[in-house]
């Protein structure tokens, strides 16, 4: 099937709804929170020892227990950053998938 463009031409557009329409393509469609949301929890994560990317994707026991984790790991210099940078990583893999469920639903 074959469509064919109205010859009508279009309203002149507002500066407001060209705005609007480069952060909806800019943001995918997930609204401000849900493009934001991902960069929040790896700046908070970005703080050592504290586990604060977890807490902020509402998984207490998983940064209770990377804490727990990490006091016999203070003690070793080579498995501490291990443990530090994969909670970096797990913040803004997890904050992504509740964005992208989010959207789904």
């Amino acid at each position: 099937m074959v469509s064919v463009a109205s010859e009508k031409e279009p309203e002149e557009a507002s500066a407001l709804g060209v705005i609007g329409v480069i952060w909806y393509e800019l943001s995918g469609g997930i609204g401000p929170w849900g493009a934001l949301r991902p960069l929040v929890a790896l700046a908070i994560s970005l703080i050592p020892f504290l586990y604060l990317g977890q807490h902020f994707n509402r998984q207490h026991r998983k940064a209770l227990g990377c804490f727990v984790i990490q006091l016999p790991l203070i003690f070793s210099v080579v498995l501490w950053p291990v443990l530090f940078i994969w909670s970096i990583a797990d913040a803004w893999w997890v904050s992504s998938g509740i964005v992208a469920k989010a959207e789904n639903e």
